[in-house]
């Protein structure tokens, strides 16, 4: 990929989706620089990873302490859906409605509990590290919902390379990253089957040369 820097490419793999990429660097450079800076600065230790912890472990906290003071937030929406009713104006005409509804109800929650890991302008951003695979479910529904609703324009989803198997596997701690948790392998079919619904998606897998001496 041409308008991703070889550095960059060297430590992670890139998958654009409904031109994800082009968005970002084209019409929102300052947010895509800030996720390149924070890309640059991740290091992994042998110790992350074989420190209990899951995807509460000190991986997410490198991208907090970078993202964080740029402005990125974690955030949670919620909505009410309000339907409105219009009459028809005339008995005998057809397709002619009031200007004002007979009746209003309201969908209390009807958008709800749908979190993305970081936010800025239009931009969300999500990291999955080692959770159960069907977490990707929840953030690409989470990301759609945003799309819909017009609050977001692209997001980014960073996970694991499946090469990190092979550090895994010299350090004996394969089983504490099985196949059904969250790699790229994972979220690249539910991609390709389109579960992010229009919203474009780049995923981003974490590569070998992340981690200290490899």
């Amino acid at each position: 990929m041409k308008t991703i820097a070889n550095d960059l490419q060297n430590k992670f793999e890139f998958k654009n989706h409904g031109h994800a990429l082009e968005i970002l660097t084209e019409a929102y450079p300052v947010e895509w620089h800030e996720i390149e800076t924070c890309f640059r600065k991740l290091e992994i230790t042998i110790n992350d990873l074989t420190t209990p912890g899951g995807n509460e472990s000190s991986i997410p906290k490198k991208f907090d302490d970078v993202l964080y003071p740029f402005g990125w937030r974690e955030i949670r929406i919620t909505g009410d859906l309000i339907v409105k009713m219009y009459p028809r104006q005339n008995a005998l005409r057809r397709g002619r409605f009031a200007d004002e509804p007979f009746d209003k109800k309201i969908i209390e929650s009807y958008i709800d509990g749908h979190n993305i890991d970081f936010l800025k302008n239009k931009v969300a951003f999500d990291l999955e590290w080692n959770s159960k695979d069907q977490t990707f479910d929840r953030d690409l529904l989470a990301m759609r919902t945003y799309f819909d609703c017009g609050l977001i324009d692209v997001g980014v989803i960073v996970t694991r390379s499946e090469e990190l198997n092979e550090i895994f596997d010299d350090l004996g701690i394969k089983s504490k990253y099985g196949a059904s948790t969250t790699w790229m392998g994972k979220l690249e079919y539910r991609l390709k089957s389109r579960r992010n619904g229009g919203c474009p998606i780049l995923a981003v897998g974490i590569k070998k040369s992340c981690v200290e001496g490899y």
